[in-house]
């Protein structure tokens, strides 16, 4: 082991005022990524997990009761990088002038009036995006209580590729540091003391989910249902299709029985066709998790704040915007990874209109059309004809990746899609007002073009 490397690295953690979870967390992963660990699941190893209950078939709650002791914690730590921006994605526009955070509080706010519950919504935020965040909630004082309204999630140094000790890049000292992923939220919660807070003030159970996921919504029936059955750590997943090939499955480890959550990145290359059979394998996470909080803290407390969860190690290069600039390795962990690391934990089917994250522009284009709604409650939801069955929306990446270039292209809003199966844009096309789009519609545009208002493409 490059003892040097970690030494380094953890006076550099300490320097910057990280915990010492934090700190410990990383002297685990960086132990493990030198000793060769693998965190490989072959899938002879592996079966499909059981037919897990559905949603649809929990009982009715009383609301209030089921949701008096929840407590709905948002991961809000990313920037909307992949459309080519520099600040808090949960501050783009989600539709009709809001954002992301706007509708997540909208929510909140809803469910707090209707039901004369507590309800605290926790932001887990990151350095990148604390400060605008925390400006944004300025417009919302009703939204306080006696909790801080965020926690931050850590920063780990990059490591140099062939040395494994902390880069140096003093043109930009930020881009020394990585995020550990949203594993990281267990020991950030114990870390900031809002672990502690929340079991003192009586809660008992905490929904976690990303804030672009706008899907993922308080449900009071799984939130009765994990209190009833004492459930320690819940997963939502659903039923493969297709497009999850790629995605994170749920399976069953033949050892021990015990969940488990198989990433592409714990995939040997033997078991890759094996990986992507979705039919077989099933279930697919959502990142839509219920942890009871008292389990979680006398998990940390046993395992002196840390949760070994399986090690992702990204190579990337320091500046990722330059291919040019060092290479580096970045040492993160998934939070869904933790459905190991409890007995009992269980996952529970929900239906698609759960599980809406938007990643790209092309996502972003189906949120703001008029296959959704958006209730009096400020939340998003589908057509009924259309849930389950979104149009598939593909845009020439050289004209629609970066927001600002894909505001441009749509300067009157999105065309309407309730009735479109398929739209696959090539080259440059701007849409004016009131394009309607039917079936399955492919633009080839070899100069620039406008559509003008009013047209129907079919």
């Amino acid at each position: 082991m490059n003892a040097d490397g970690l030494q380094a690295a953890e006076a550099k953690m300490r320097e910057d005022g990280q915990s010492e979870e934090a700190i410990r967390s990383f002297r685990s992963a960086y132990e493990r990524l030198r000793s060769g660990d693998s965190a490989m699941l072959a899938s002879a190893d592996l079966e499909p997990a059981d037919d897990a209950p559905s949603l649809d078939g929990l009982p009715d709650v009383d609301e209030a009761e089921a949701l008096e002791r929840v407590v709905v914690i948002k991961l809000n730590g990313g920037l909307a990088t992949t459309m080519g921006l520099r600040s808090p994605k949960s501050l783009v526009q989600a539709r009709d002038g809001h954002s992301f955070l706007d509708l997540i509080i909208g929510q909140t706010l809803s469910l707090r009036r209707r039901l004369g519950i507590r309800l605290p919504l926790m932001l887990m935020d990151s350095e990148a995006t604390r400060k605008e965040t925390l400006a944004a909630l300025e417009r919302y004082p009703e939204l306080g209580d006696e909790l801080d309204p965020d926690f931050l999630q850590s920063m780990v140094p990059k490591l140099e590729a062939e040395q494994l000790t902390p880069v140096s890049w003093p043109s930009q000292p930020s881009l020394e540091w990585n995020p550990p992923g949203h594993g990281d939220v267990y020991a950030a919660l114990r870390a900031s003391g809002m672990l502690e807070a929340l079991l003192e003030r009586g809660f008992e159970h905490a929904m976690i989910s990303n804030a672009d996921n706008l899907g993922a919504t308080v449900d009071a029936r799984i939130a009765g249902y994990v209190a009833r059955e004492r459930i320690p750590f819940l997963m939502e997943v659903v039923e493969g299709t297709e497009a999850d090939r790629k995605g994170g499955h749920i399976a069953r480890r033949r050892s021990d029985r015990q969940l488990v959550l198989r990433e592409t990145a714990q995939t040997p290359p033997e078991d890759e066709d094996s990986f992507r059979d979705f039919r077989h394998w099933r279930y697919y996470n959502t990142n839509n998790l219920w942890i009871e909080l008292r389990t979680l803290a006398e998990t940390l407390e046993r395992r002196d704040g840390v949760l070994e969860l399986p090690l992702i190690v990204n190579h990337k290069t320091v500046d990722p915007r330059d291919p040019d600039s060092p290479p580096v390795v970045q040492l993160e962990s998934a939070m869904g990874a933790a459905i190991e690391s409890f007995q009992g934990a269980r996952v529970l089917c929900v239906p698609r209109t759960r599980f809406v994250p938007v990643k790209t522009t092309d996502d972003l284009l189906v949120m703001r059309s008029d296959v959704y709604t958006l209730t009096d409650q400020m939340t998003v939801e589908p057509l009924p004809e259309r849930a389950g069955n979104l149009p598939y929306v593909e845009l020439d990446k050289r004209y629609y990746k970066l927001l600002d270039r894909f505001e441009e292209h749509f300067p009157d809003g999105a065309p309407s899609l309730r009735e479109a199966e398929r739209l696959v844009v090539n080259g440059d096309v701007t849409f004016a007002a009131d394009v309607v789009v039917r079936g399955s519609v492919e633009l080839d545009a070899d100069e620039p073009l406008r559509l003008e208002p009013g047209t129907i493409l079919s």
